[in-house]
């Protein structure tokens, strides 16, 4: 396994420091020698020694810079999360431990493949959001090293202009940055078989025209599966069993069977499922009124307001729920929180 442009970067400066300090002994020697001589004139050790050290390093800046890579605070990672998002427990571990330990890894084999589904208002635009602003803070990187693809808006509906906007932008983004972010929202409504194209950048080959993909992000977007959702977590919900005891494996199986047999979405005879591309299936599970309660609590502290918890409630009591007479889950989960605390403030 490589080392890491920090750790290569310390290893450059380890040899800076040696090529210094052998500059100095030499010509520390050089200035016995005179003096045993009698010349007077002393050698220009100091400029002598650093020169070619500061050659090095310089190097070093250059080779990180070119290298795309970006380090991360990861406990910054966790606290955005933590503090942003709400009531969704099967999210986390990707968030905090499968995406750090790729990040971290110098020699992946594949790229790492995410595909969220929920309802909106779930937090799926949210999570790729925290994502992207904490691995890529510098908005200069992000703009260089993240790409986001809105189906309804980017692609046209001639498919083969379609399939040249996507290999031109994945390959224009990759020559900049080697560990760039793609994102795919509304996945449910890519053309049928479009999302062909992307399944060459998501497989284990090392290189394809003269590119290395495995070090790339990519996250798709997606409403389907999310009925299927909704209907085990109210499951739980009418059985008295909180919703942290849904695990990952209960609503995995539905995902694959009915996120991937609408024949209108882009998943449908997709080979990203008999070729196993897809490396997490992350459900998004629907929000209660006390996750919208916590969305209002954080969007006021956003905003740099008192917390005022009668003003909370009243906001959250103002969002839609479903099932009619149950009330459990809010319609557009915390999606227009923001909006209605405008028409309060």
């Amino acid at each position: 396994m490589g080392l890491t442009p920090v750790a290569a970067f310390g290893v450059i400066v380890e040899v800076a420091f040696v090529i210094v300090m052998i500059a100095l002994l030499h010509n520390k020697n050089k200035s016995f020698q005179r003096r045993d001589e009698g010349l007077g004139r002393r050698p220009k050790s100091r400029m002598i020694a650093v020169i070619p050290a500061a050659l090095v390093v310089a190097f070093g800046v250059w080779y990180i810079r070119s290298s795309g890579y970006t380090s991360v605070n990861f406990a910054a990672l966790e606290k955005d999360y933590s503090t942003n998002v709400f009531g969704q427990h099967l999210v986390a571990p990707v968030i905090l431990k499968a995406v750090p330990d790729f990040w971290n890894n110098t020699n992946p084999q594949k790229p790492l493949v995410l595909s969220f589904h929920g309802w909106t208002g779930g937090g799926k635009n949210l999570v790729s959001q925290i994502l992207v602003r904490n691995l890529y803070p510098a908005e200069a990187e992000r703009t260089k090293c993240v790409q986001l693809f809105d189906v309804t808006h980017h692609f046209s509906s001639e498919e083969n202009i379609a399939k040249d906007t996507i290999k031109q932008r994945i390959h224009g983004t990759v020559e900049k940055c080697e560990r760039a972010i793609f994102i795919f929202d509304e996945m449910d409504k890519m053309p049928p078989g479009l999302i062909d194209v992307i399944k060459p950048y998501l497989d284990t080959y090392e290189k394809l025209d003269g590119l290395s993909f495995q070090k790339c992000i990519f996250i798709f977007l997606s409403n389907s599966g999310g009925e299927k959702i909704t209907e085990l977590a109210l499951e739980f919900w009418r059985n008295k069993k909180k919703r942290e005891e849904i695990k990952l494996s209960d609503v995995e199986s539905h995902l694959l069977k009915h996120a991937f047999n609408n024949k209108k979405g882009g998943f449908w005879h997709s080979s990203l499922i008999d070729r196993n591309l897809i490396d997490v299936f992350v459900p998004f599970l629907p929000l209660e009124e006390e996750h919208v309660r916590m969305c209002v609590r954080a969007e006021l502290r956003h905003r740099d307001r008192a917390i005022n918890e009668e003003l909370v409630t009243k906001i959250a009591g103002e969002m839609s729920y479903y099932p009619e007479g149950e009330r459990v889950y809010s319609v557009k989960g915390c999606k227009t929180v923001a909006t209605k605390i405008s028409l309060f403030l």
